[in-house]
């Protein structure tokens, strides 16, 4: 792996672990940790896009409050399965 590619993914985890919000953290971090290290690129971009969302905004289509963006809905509906089997909830 390239030097470009493993600061890339340093990067990603960071922001995933430093969102804001302690939510968004407890969300995020942990799904990044499981997962940023075997994504291919288009998956990269695809969550280094999530990640330049507000999480005022990305809370709630985690959690299925708002209907998510077309673009990030596979996404968001594989990060939000990931927390809730973490966390022991009822799947939807």
């Amino acid at each position: 792996m390239s030097d470009a590619a493993v600061d890339r993914l340093k990067r990603l985890h960071m922001r995933s672990w430093r969102r804001g919000t302690k939510e968004m953290d407890l969300i995020l971090g942990p799904y990044a940790d499981a997962h940023l290290a075997a994504m291919g690129a288009g998956a990269l971009d695809l969550y280094e896009a999530l990640l330049g969302e507000n999480d005022q905004d990305l809370y709630p289509w985690i959690t299925g409050a708002a209907a998510a963006p077309e673009r990030f809905a596979g996404l968001l509906a594989e990060i939000g399965a990931f927390a809730r089997s973490r966390h022991g909830a009822a799947k939807a």
